[in-house]
């Protein structure tokens, strides 16, 4: 287990699913963790009970209150952008407004919560991304705003790499394939599409997604900065 022990550490969208895993994980490994939520209170403060870590309130699409989140954390040590909302189906059809804030979430939430985290952030310190497999591939029709956001996302890692490796500062994209959460059921209506695409058929665990995570976070994933860990089963071979 990676030891996390006195590491400051802010997962932005950490209450319920992939970042829930990971904030029990990072609390388990001796962290010391604050989580935000936007809607899921009471999971916010269930979870926040359970672990020990600070729950609090940010959206990550209001910019403004995204950077005064990430700025009043001080100095951290591991920053994970988990906040991320998916929107599926026909681009002539689909909502504006709706897609340009997949964008705000998916795409300039964490930019900008790097970019504030950067200023004060330890040397040798940490920012993970939790992108997704479709950034690689999209094998289906009606997910081109996905798509799109998380191939920035891949953009954006590899750039902020290079900006920030003086600093010992790694940068890395986690990406999950398939994941049974609330928003993708393992036994939800397109889970047997997706299996079909993916070479270990069954949807990943969250805790799976977070171990690796972990990893990336601890101190044997120094000199990893700049990658997309992809962790989809096969989905994207």
């Amino acid at each position: 287990m990676a030891d996390l022990s006195g590491k400051n550490i802010l997962v932005l969208g950490g209450s319920r699913g992939i970042g829930a895993a990971i904030v029990r994980r990072f609390a388990a490994g001796g962290g010391k963790v604050a989580f935000t939520y936007a809607g899921s209170k009471d999971a916010a403060a269930t979870l926040a009970k359970e672990t020990g870590a600070e729950a609090i309130h940010t959206d990550s699409a209001d910019r403004k209150a995204l950077i005064a989140t990430v700025a009043g954390r001080g100095a951290l040590d591991v920053l994970v952008a988990n906040a991320g909302t998916a929107i599926l189906g026909d681009p002539l059809t689909l909502d504006p407004d709706a897609i340009d804030r997949l964008i705000d979430v998916n795409v300039r939430a964490p930019y900008h919560a790097a970019v504030e985290a950067a200023r004060k952030m330890n040397r040798d310190g940490r920012i993970i991304v939790i992108g997704s497999v479709n950034g690689d591939r999209m094998p289906f029709a009606g997910g081109a705003a996905y798509a799109l956001s998380k191939s920035a996302v891949q953009g954006m890692v590899r750039g902020l790499a290079r900006d920030l490796g003086e600093r010992g500062i790694t940068v890395n994209s986690v990406q999950p394939g398939p994941t049974d959460s609330d928003m993708n059921p393992a036994d939800g209506p397109m889970a047997s599409l997706m299996h079909s695409f993916m070479a270990i058929k069954r949807h990943a665990r969250a805790d799976e997604i977070a171990e690796l995570t972990a990893y990336l976070a601890g101190p044997h994933g120094a000199m990893i900065t700049g990658s997309m860990q992809t962790i989809d089963g096969g989905f994207g071979a």
